[in-house]
């Protein structure tokens, strides 16, 4: 607890509580996190593809603004890679090689779950199965230095901000609300692609 000496009394001096700010607990900030990058991976697909075809098209998995496997994405870096933020070269190499066995388990995953595709690289210059690229390889290299220098700090100083000027208690049942509709969502999408 923060205190300051700030009252003298006939040369004895009075040491005054500061009451210290209630602060989420770290599995809390990083559910926030998780959800925050969600929906920037949802938008930036929803532009790319706007930008692609010409016309608005669902992104995602989800009936919400959300692409997890961008917040998934968001956490790996932020919980196992922020100690590389002075090592571009290795955040470049390691960060390639992990997305890129994550985005191969993902897709092979949601296919075997759900008889369906969410993303196709058959196109591309060497791609595995369709479901990898060294294109994508190389992006999310790319993708991990910018985000572990730049992105997540940007991020990390407004939400702090911002939940500075938010009751504790408020914030403890936004989080539980917002995860019980992520958790609504997530169930109600999973039973709408099985019964496809």
């Amino acid at each position: 607890m923060e205190q300051s000496i700030n009252n003298t009394n006939n040369g004895v001096t009075v040491a005054e509580d500061k009451p210290q700010k209630k602060k989420l607990p770290r599995i809390y900030l990083y559910f926030i996190y998780f959800l925050i990058f969600s929906f920037v991976g949802w938008l930036l697909e929803t532009c790319f593809s706007f930008y692609s075809l010409g016309h608005f098209t669902k992104r995602g998995f989800l009936f919400g603004p959300l692409c997890p496997i961008y917040g998934w994405g968001a956490l790996m870096l932020i919980i196992f890679f922020s100690t590389y933020k002075k090592h571009n070269l290795k955040l470049f190499v390691y960060a390639a090689i992990l997305f890129t066995v994550f985005e191969y388990v993902v897709s092979y995953g949601m296919e075997a779950l759900f008889s369906l595709k969410w993303w196709d690289y058959t196109s591309e210059f060497m791609n595995l199965n369709g479901r990898v690229s060294i294109f994508y390889s190389f992006a999310w290299g790319i993708i991990a230095i910018l985000f572990v220098n730049f992105i997540y700090p940007f991020f990390k100083k407004k939400i702090n901000i911002v939940l500075s000027k938010i009751p504790y208690r408020i914030q403890v049942i936004s989080v539980y609300v917002l995860f019980a509709v992520f958790v609504t969502d997530t169930v109600l999408s999973c039973i709408k692609y099985f019964l496809m």
